[in-house]
């Protein structure tokens, strides 16, 4: 892949990169873009950017139903990204409901 090529396909990638809402001041995006002007920027590098992008390992190797929930905390990873949600919005739960365990 010409350098060229390969600078215009990061930037590409760079810029259509979600923002993370959790670390305003690191954002991966910058990162990519400044990547895209390194001189020895190479195919790999490129591709690696957008496999990540475009989940391609979650796609290859799914997780098993029995691996997203656990016999022992089934709704686990559901919770986990509900916060993780939540907490992008900046709502959070009352005091009593992290202290009593209540999560609805």
């Amino acid at each position: 892949m010409v350098a060229s090529k390969a600078t215009q396909k990061l930037s590409s990638i760079a810029s259509s990169w979600p923002v993370d809402p959790f670390r305003p001041n690191i954002q991966l995006k910058n990162f990519l873009r400044s990547l895209s002007e390194h001189p020895k920027l190479t195919s790999e590098a490129v591709q690696a950017a957008q496999l990540l992008r475009d989940n391609a390992i979650q796609k290859r190797y799914a997780l098993s139903a029995k691996t997203l929930q656990p016999a022992s905390m089934p709704r686990h990873y559901e919770r986990l990204v509900e916060g993780y949600e939540r907490s992008a919005t900046g709502a959070g739960r009352p005091w009593w409901k992290v202290f009593f365990g209540v999560w609805k």
